[in-house]
């Protein structure tokens, strides 16, 4: 069994920035991707952005251009770089760790943006 284990969520004003931070408990094998997800308040879990083992990378259109995902293959660990955080972006953000055959979710951190 893998855990993810997510830091970085809080609550900024609008225009600030934060840093998501998503750890494995141990080393995996055969990771496709890694990628976070957000889930506001009566909407789906919609995806944020993700990034292969090959270092590709993919972001959901509300996000390009402010937000930057990056791994550290050696530790298992993905970053996500939130800038000019809007009001809208508030959400619970999950990691998600996809071996193909299976995946695997963080607990999940809020992040709070104020107008």
């Amino acid at each position: 069994q893998v855990h993810l284990v997510e830091s970085g969520g809080g609550l900024v004003q609008a225009g600030g920035s934060l840093r998501l931070s998503c750890a494995a408990s141990r080393i995996i094998f055969s990771i496709k991707a890694m990628g976070w997800y957000r889930q506001a308040p009566g909407k789906q879990r919609e995806l944020v952005a993700a990034i292969t083992s090959g270092g590709s990378t993919n972001y959901a259109g509300s996000v390009k251009g402010r937000f930057t995902i990056s791994r550290d293959n050696a530790k298992n660990t993905v970053y996500l770089q939130m800038n000019s955080l809007k009001p809208e972006d508030t959400a619970v953000y999950y990691c998600n760790v996809d071996l193909g055959l299976r995946e695997y979710w963080g607990q999940g951190t809020q992040v709070t943006v104020s107008s």
